[in-house]
């Protein structure tokens, strides 16, 4: 499938940071070595979604959160190695991705409360481009698609319309219900949002003792905002590595100009 490409042209007045996660083992992978820093084409998966970000005119900073301790791996050994110097802060992450999101939210609030930093204005329209650095495989299209939408509906994620049958099953594995298939979407990432709306609705998500889980922010923006968010087309190539099949299969998709 096809993108629809939209044309994104950056308002001189629109910061836009990304806040890339970098965090997790990655148990699936069955490797001691975390996915985001497995190599491909000798280059760890992280670096893919950065180098676009760095590339990319409409994101003016990028935000890494990362674990405590592969901090200082990340800034000299990607950061600093591939000249990425969009990133102006790199942070640690928590337990859960919701954790590491809130942690990547709030090191942005402390760099537009800082004077001496001229990259992040207070008087600017803020959005935030949260993405996964286990999703190498981005696009600008997708990127630009995304700033597009979420100028116009404040909230937006990358998504594709669901190709397969899906299943609703009991506990024990036996079909209940099917879905009707229109109406599915699979989420990615990036997922994008006005600043003050997706900041405030996880400061409200993070001290609810009844949040349940979690597993994107579009879940926080909705359940704690009530806004909608809205669908931004992406594309099928636009997978997130999380077993080793990813790997093979993203190396295709790069050798082959899929990305």
């Amino acid at each position: 499938m096809g993108i629809m490409i939209k044309e994104a042209l950056k308002n001189k007045n629109d910061i836009v940071t990304a806040i890339v996660l970098a965090g997790g083992r990655g148990s699936r992978m069955k490797s001691d070595i975390p996915k985001q820093f497995m190599l491909i084409d000798d280059k760890p998966v992280i670096y893919y979604a950065l180098k676009k970000f760095q590339e990319i005119d409409i994101i003016d900073n990028i935000i890494l959160v990362t674990g405590e301790s592969d901090i200082s791996y990340c800034r000299e050994n990607i950061v600093e190695k591939y000249n990425i110097t969009k990133v102006n802060c790199i942070t640690s992450g928590g337990k859960e991705r919701y954790n590491s999101v809130y942690n990547g939210l709030m090191a942005l609030d402390e760099l537009k409360n800082d004077n001496n930093n001229h990259n992040i204005s207070k008087e600017a329209q803020h959005y935030v481009l949260i993405h996964d650095g286990a999703r190498a495989c981005i696009t600008d299209s997708i990127i630009e698609n995304c700033y597009n939408d979420v100028k116009k509906y404040k909230a937006c994620v990358a998504a594709v319309p669901v190709k397969d049958t899906i299943k609703i099953a009991d506990k024990d594995g036996f079909a209940i219900n099917t879905p009707d298939r229109s109406t599915l979407w699979q989420i990615q990432t990036p997922q994008a949002f006005e600043y003050n709306i997706v900041k405030e609705a996880y400061q409200k998500m993070i001290i609810d003792d009844n949040k349940g889980n979690i597993t994107d922010d579009a879940m926080v923006v909705e359940k704690y905002s009530g806004i909608k968010v809205k669908m931004s087309l992406s594309q099928y190539t636009n997978i997130k590595i999380t077993t080793p099949e990813d790997i093979i299969l993203c190396e295709c998709l790069m050798q082959n100009k899929h990305v």
